[in-house]
């Protein structure tokens, strides 16, 4: 790998895919084939000069970074992470834990304050999900008492009760967890930078990245990182340039510029859509290359009548003057074979229609027989 010789490295590429009908997160499945690319790099046992994580990715998994910065370590006397584009999130609390950030001109990073996902799951109705920010919670406390300008504690206690109401409490519990988790963790991260940082200046960047970005998706470029304190460098221009040109070929590899919008994957009136063997995350390295793949099929759902009753009764019209039993036998059975055949027929091309015409509610999406595969 080109990188690898200009930098001086070993360069291990982990490739979150952010396709819209099948986005991919950090992990911590992936830490196992991470740890398989590390043992091929080194083969001796002992730890390289440097390695180089190449991260592409907008979040994931809260409990996967610590594990992964913690484990290349053990690998690398230096630990440096290449940005080329997005890397929100965990995949942000990844870099944090490097020695150095490289971020190329289009490289965002961005607010690491979770978000927790709760699911209902109802056998008698779809299962639904549910986002809750914890940031936002604490911002509709701060809300009430400094925008609405809510002193008393009279006045201010109905106010939280209906955040209680609308977030069971036992949520909010887990809301607070995640709220102190995360801090431990950056702080935990930036403790294992080379040289040390000091602790005012990992306050400083923990408080930014959790308190003081007030919007999840906000792309924190590198001007802005370094003003915050991160531990971040420009890449040199022929660095920049290759990092740029092997993010377009998993950009294909991955199919992210393609349609966006679900319903554009249908074609006419077939409402199955189906793409076999896709890969949505890639780990590679000069040793390995590791995919996850598995298959998509996305589902037109439709509003169709409940049961509706079709009654299709074909009869046989013989010509004047002849009856049907005066038919040979065979004759007889055969047509009448062919009269029910016909009317299920009606049947189908009747519920068919049906189907066509009724209005679309929405689509379903599956994900089946996901998995790693080592590739040559």
């Amino acid at each position: 790998m080109e990188i690898e010789r200009l930098r001086n490295s070993k360069v291990i590429v982990y490739f979150c895919g952010d396709r819209t009908i099948q986005p991919s997160n950090i992990s911590s499945g992936a830490i196992r084939y991470i740890y398989d690319h590390l043992l091929a790099i080194t083969k001796d046992g002992d730890k390289v000069d440097k390695i180089d994580l190449y991260l592409y990715a907008r979040g994931g998994a809260l409990v996967a970074p610590w594990s992964i910065v913690s484990l290349i370590r053990e690998f690398a006397k230096k630990f440096e992470v290449l940005i080329p584009y997005k890397a929100y999130s965990a995949t942000t609390l990844i870099a944090m834990g490097s020695d150095k950030i490289i971020i190329g001109k289009k490289g965002l990073m961005g607010p690491i304050d979770p978000f927790l996902e709760t699911i209902t799951s109802d056998y008698q109705k779809e299962t639904s999900r549910r986002r809750i920010g914890t940031e936002d919670v604490s911002q509709y406390i701060k809300f009430i008492k400094e925008r609405a300008g809510l002193t008393d504690q009279q006045a201010i206690t109905p106010l939280v009760s209906l955040l209680a109401d609308e977030i069971k409490p036992i949520t909010l519990g887990r809301v607070q967890r995640a709220y102190s988790h995360i801090r431990l963790v950056a702080g935990l991260l930036l403790s294992t930078v080379t040289p040390k940082l000091e602790e005012r200046r990992i306050t400083k960047i923990i408080e930014a990245l959790t308190d003081k970005i007030f919007l999840h998706g906000h792309g924190i470029s590198y001007e802005e990182a370094n003003e915050i304190g991160l531990q971040v460098k420009r890449p040199e221009p022929d660095v920049e340039k290759i990092m740029w040109a092997l993010y377009l070929e998993y950009e294909d590899l991955l199919k992210l510029n393609s349609i966006r919008d679900a319903m554009g994957y249908f074609d006419g009136d077939n409402d199955l859509y189906e793409e076999n063997e896709l890969t949505i995350v890639a780990i590679e390295s000069v040793e390995k290359l590791h995919q996850y793949r598995g298959n998509l099929k996305l589902k037109r759902m439709r509003n169709i009548p409940p049961n509706p009753t079709i009654n299709v009764n074909l009869n046989l019209q013989m010509p004047p003057g002849q009856e049907t039993e005066e038919l040979p036998n065979q004759l007889a059975i055969s047509l009448q074979n062919m009269l029910r055949q016909a009317s299920q027929n009606m049947r189908d091309i009747v519920n068919e229609e049906i189907r066509k015409q009724s209005p679309i509610s929405g689509i379903k999406r599956e994900f089946i027989k996901q998995r790693w595969v080592e590739l040559e």
